[in-house]
């Protein structure tokens, strides 16, 4: 069984930075692209940033500048660095990650249960 734990939301003020990470742990054979998106109160989810196997990143325009998405593949684990924050960046955070276990030759979509970032003005 995989599971995906993410950690480092809070509360911070506009201007300010929080870093999240997320580790996977588990049967894991292999991870590809690993992820973070996130969902703001009435909105639908988003991808906010995505690197892959390897270090290839991308990132929604909203972030671009302001947020680092990386990760330490001896660690299974992902990471985002946010700057200069906004309150439009109050959201639920999560952690995906498409990974290969057991016995499975495929790489399926796993993800975190969230963590809450929230931005004062």
């Amino acid at each position: 069984q995989v599971q995906l734990v993410e950690s480092g939301g809070g509360l911070v003020q506009a201007g300010g930075s929080l870093k999240l990470s997320c580790t996977a742990s588990g049967s894991i054979d292999s991870i590809n692209d690993m992820a973070w998106y996130r969902q703001a109160p009435g909105k639908q989810r988003e991808r906010v940033a995505v690197i892959t196997s390897g270090g290839t990143t991308n990132y929604a325009d909203s972030v671009k500048g302001r947020f680092t998405i990386s990760r330490d593949s001896a660690k299974n684990t992902v990471y985002l660095q946010m700057n200069g924050l906004k309150p439009e960046d109050l959201a639920v955070y999560y952690c995906n990650a498409l990974i290969r276990s057991g016995s499975s030759s495929l790489y399926l979509p796993y993800w975190g249960q969230g963590t809450q970032v929230t931005v004062s003005s």
